[in-house]
């Protein structure tokens, strides 16, 4: 699933570069705050999809002394600072001009270009969403979307489903502010939508940086991965218990670390060869898990 990130991010930043364009050239002929907080928005896409990009290529250097288990959580460094960019640029920008707006208040020209740019960039987000959703679901069946954003692992599909939802909002509310607007003749509906997209976007980006924080820190494998390792070893003939398991995503492989109770071999040689059996096993299995490492044990209860 990790190598179909690119996919989704690649179809985000095309759909991204469009929107933006059009957004723009609305907002300078309009006038519209609304319209000039979303393409801001979109711009501040484009460059975020850009660093996902820079990261997922860094993220597969080689193992080095420096870097023993290779580079693969610097994907989760980089998914921060999009996520510090959605919020600051994309979020806190709108804010502040629909506050300008509010206090230097000016009539809209040409509403319905923007109510059209509006219309189109929300039938595009509505595709580059729905192209990160198939992602999503390939991977994880009809999993609820919002245990999935909790649950993940995969912070550069994580980013781009939350760009997308933000985006769809966000449109969504610029839409309605401009046309009460157009309707009412009043600035302060083209104003008010500003702040409130801007709000959007700062609660959705307080969101994913939550959650890529907790991937920084070291999340454990996927709840589902953690139970089919765990169910995996416990059926091992060669293991009598399970003392502790430990998982660590990293990127998009997976740390394992197992300490378990052997039943009685004859010699040590007997029971490496056990060992060595049974992590060349877990791995063809969970071909995620590309570090395991091993401490036969007795258990003390």
């Amino acid at each position: 699933m990790a190598s179909e990130s690119p996919v989704a991010i690649f179809l985000a930043l095309g759909v991204n570069a469009l929107i933006a364009a059009a957004k723009f050239g609305a907002a300078i002929f309009t006038g519209s705050g609304s319209m000039l907080a979303e393409a801001i928005h979109s711009l501040a896409d484009c460059m975020n999809q850009l660093l996902l990009l820079f990261g997922m290529r860094q993220a597969r250097e080689p193992i080095s002394e420096l870097h023993p288990l290779g580079n693969g959580r610097v994907s989760y460094f980089y998914s921060m600072i999009v996520a510090l960019l959605l919020f600051f640029i994309g979020g806190a920008f709108s804010v502040y001009e629909g506050v300008h707006r509010l206090l230097h208040r000016e009539p809209l020209s040409y509403p319905y270009v923007a109510i059209a740019v509006l219309v189109l960039s929300l039938i595009l987000e509505a595709v580059s969403l729905t192209g990160a959703i198939k992602q999503i679901r390939h991977s994880n069946g009809s999993m609820p979307l919002w245990r999935w954003f909790r649950e993940t692992r995969e912070s550069e599909l994580l980013v781009v489903a939350g760009e997308d939802s933000a985006a769809l909002a966000g449109l969504s509310v610029a839409l309605i502010a401009i046309v009460a607007s157009t309707v009412t003749g009043n600035p302060v509906y083209d104003a008010c939508g500003s702040i409130g997209v801007g709000l959007l976007l700062m609660i959705v980006a307080a969101l994913v940086l939550r959650e890529v924080k907790s991937m920084i820190v070291g999340e454990s494998a996927s709840p589902d991965t953690r139970r089919g390792i765990h169910a995996f070893l416990e059926e091992r003939e060669e293991v009598r218990r399970v003392i502790n398991l430990i998982t660590l995503q990293w990127g998009e492989h997976i740390v394992v670390a197992v300490q378990a109770e052997l039943i009685d071999y004859a010699s040590g040689r007997a029971q490496v060869d056990a060992i060595n059996r049974i992590e060349a096993d877990l791995q063809a299995r969970f071909p995620e898990a590309r570090w395991v490492f091993f401490e036969p044990d007795v258990s003390r209860h």
